[in-house]
């Protein structure tokens, strides 16, 4: 059996609980999903009542194709496809063309196709899982987090009614860090950025004579920008000379802005990790720069936290762009427990 990593993407459900009288997600969904019309059974047995028409202009629909209620959640999986939609195919019979008064090539020809009559190129897919109020999903090719999430809108409020349309609901990726009682795991890489230089940490200058730290200057045509940070990054990038150049030719009113990336990479050592550890914390409190830190199910960006992870998934054959549909639920399964365990998040 093939694998292949996919990204599971986290979102929390969230509504006024007296507008829902404190019903979860996965309720909701499985309550729209037992709506039934008459003799034609629930929205379980009717695949062409899923069926969402965006009524853009790509012609854009969304499906619901397989669902299922696992007791203890919902899971099921969306695909993306548009009406007449064109694939492009290169047929493998070479053929002599001129294709200038110069040039007379051998080539391929390349020709658009529709799909066969009563099918549809699937563009997207996501699959996903409802578990409370706890929104898994893990999507491939143009599937978008949007196109989820409108589908689920228009699941609830439009096709079934389950919730009134007036009653605002959203699926919310980022959370106050301080609400989390786990973190983000193994810190994998920080990223900093701001307004001025000197408000990036990144090493040092030490003065070789005296064997003590300095601070420096540069006049820039009477503004003064603080680089006791920033210049080892900037000469490290452009060498000493060009650096030089560099800070002399600007001018009235403008300043270096370093946009600075630090990752550890191969086999980490248990003293680097801890390392990485102490500078996000320090660089976390920074109120006038931007820190996003990327750790092991997830990263913290400018205070808040956005939970994801990597996953491996079973793969029908080799290069395949779908996902067993049972493996699926259980690795979606598998990160919530996770989650739940490691403090992330709570049942």
């Amino acid at each position: 059996m093939s694998t292949a990593y996919h990204m599971v993407h986290y979102r929390r459900f969230e509504v006024g609980e007296a507008e829902l009288e404190g019903r979860t997600l996965e309720s909701l969904c499985r309550s729209a999903l037992d709506v039934a019309d008459g003799s034609l059974g629930t929205l379980w047995e009717r695949a062409k009542d899923r069926l969402f028409d965006m009524n853009d202009a790509d012609s854009r629909k969304v499906l619901l194709n397989k669902v299922a209620d696992l007791s203890s959640a919902v899971f099921g999986e969306i695909c993306l496809f548009q009406s007449r939609d064109l694939q492009a195919l290169l047929e493998l019979t070479a053929s002599n063309v001129q294709l200038s008064n110069i040039t007379t090539a051998q080539i391929f020809n390349l020709n658009e196709r529709f799909a066969p009559t009563g099918s549809q190129f699937v563009r997207g897919m996501a699959y996903w899982l409802a578990i409370g109020n706890h929104l898994f999903f893990v999507k491939t090719q143009s599937m978008t987090s949007e196109y989820l999430q409108s589908y689920l809108d228009w699941l609830l409020k439009i096709r079934t009614g389950t919730v009134e349309n007036s009653i605002n609901f959203n699926f919310q990726a980022e959370f106050d860090k301080t609400e989390l009682s786990g973190d983000i795991g193994e810190i994998r890489s920080l990223r900093i950025s701001g307004k001025a230089a000197s408000q990036f940490v990144v090493a040092p200058i030490q003065d070789e004579a005296e064997g003590r730290l300095v601070s420096t200057s540069r006049k820039v045509k009477d503004k003064f920008v603080q680089f006791a940070q920033a210049i080892p990054v900037i000469e490290a990038l452009f060498g000493k000379a060009e650096s030089e150049s560099l800070l002399n030719s600007l001018g009235e009113g403008e300043y270096l802005a370093v946009d600075a990336s630090v990752k550890v990479q191969g086999r980490r050592t248990a003293q680097s990790r801890q390392k990485l550890r102490e500078i996000a914390n320090d660089l976390a409190d920074l109120t006038d720069g931007k820190v996003q830190i990327e750790g092991k199910d997830g990263k913290v960006s400018d205070g808040d936290a956005i939970l994801r992870t990597r996953m491996p998934f079973d793969l029908p054959h080799d290069g395949s762009n779908l996902l067993e549909f049972d493996n699926v639920s259980d690795q979606l399964q598998e990160v919530y427990s996770r989650f739940v365990k490691d403090g992330k998040i709570k049942a």
